[in-house]
């Protein structure tokens, strides 16, 4: 029988165009640390949608450490430059659903793999013998709950719906009250993802973290905002908007597996100042993990 494999080593599968296209030549090289070397890194980091504001700092502090360590190797160069990111992208806080009763609350434009999220996510604490449930709140999407249904049945979770064209904060509170009585301890909330009508839009995630804080005041909450890793820098745009709407807590990056642009993760964490907790790195109920910095850096720069 095949060996699994693990996590680790599909984050580093899904970052080998990124490796490939961008570090493995600069890093595999006996030259010297030199202003060319910094040029090609330069050219490099932004090939792979770190943002130039990001790369700029990113460089400034590597510079400062090659010349403060007398740094002349590139391989020692590449070793401060991952410790440099990877202190960077470090999450400041627990995912908050680790430690105990949470709702976590899911948003993003449509297409970026919110629902899958979802069923992976109650996939993934059912196996850990937590008791979540679902809320499908998007009730905007056509066969949106239909969707997330089919997650609840293969996760085994309830879910509570309503009807299209209902009031998202009315399921919302309807999967409170469910929520206590099944005596759950986690609680995912779907949402709608149309940006383009986006006063609407926030209006009714404001709404229904309104309810949520108002029924479940001692609960904590994660609001988890869904960016598919292969738009790279165009996902920023999407994300700042929510970010300044809603307040996020942290991002989940999914399709991770098929981005040749996993430089994004940092531009998450320096631009937005929230980290990427989450990474979805194939189709699989198993194939989201909480975002590892040391094992991302390795799979970027290896």
């Amino acid at each position: 029988m095949e060996k699994k494999q693990s996590i680790f080593e599909k984050l580093k599968a899904g970052l080998q165009k990124t490796r490939g296209n961008v570090f493995a030549a600069l890093f595999s090289s006996e030259e010297r640390v030199d202003e060319e070397f910094f040029e090609e890194l330069e050219e490099g980091m932004i090939l792979a949608d770190m943002g130039m504001d990001t790369t700029e700092k990113l460089l400034g502090k590597l510079r400062t450490d090659v010349k403060e360590r007398k740094i002349a190797d590139r391989a020692e160069a590449k070793a401060a430059l991952a410790g440099i990111v990877a202190d960077e992208i470090r999450p400041t806080r627990a995912f908050v659903p680790d430690n105990g009763a949470a709702v976590i609350l899911i948003v993003g434009v449509n297409g970026v793999g919110k629902t899958t999220t979802i069923g992976k996510l109650a996939h993934a604490y059912r196996e850990e013998g937590r008791k979540p449930m679902l809320a499908a709140a998007d009730t905007f999407r056509a066969a949106a709950a239909e969707q997330l249904g089919e997650w609840s049945k293969r996760a085994d979770v309830p879910m509570v719906r309503h009807g299209e064209g209902a009031d998202p904060a009315a399921v919302v509170f309807d999967a409170i009250a469910s929520y206590k009585a099944k005596k759950c301890d986690l609680l995912i909330v779907d949402t709608a993802g149309r940006l383009h009508n986006k006063a609407n839009l926030m209006q009714e995630l404001s709404k229904m973290q309104r309810v949520i804080a108002r029924e479940l005041p001692d609960t904590p909450c994660e609001v988890l905002l869904v960016l598919d890793a292969t738009t790279g820098q165009n996902g920023m745009t999407q994300a700042k908007v929510f970010a300044e709407a809603i307040g996020i807590t942290g991002v989940v990056l999914s399709k991770l597996d098929g981005s040749a642009k996993g430089g994004i993760v940092i531009s998450v964490q320096k631009e937005l100042g929230v980290p990427v907790k989450l990474v979805g790195l194939g189709e699989g109920p198993d194939d989201l993990a909480p975002f590892d910095p040391e094992g991302f850096v390795d799979g970027i720069l290896a």
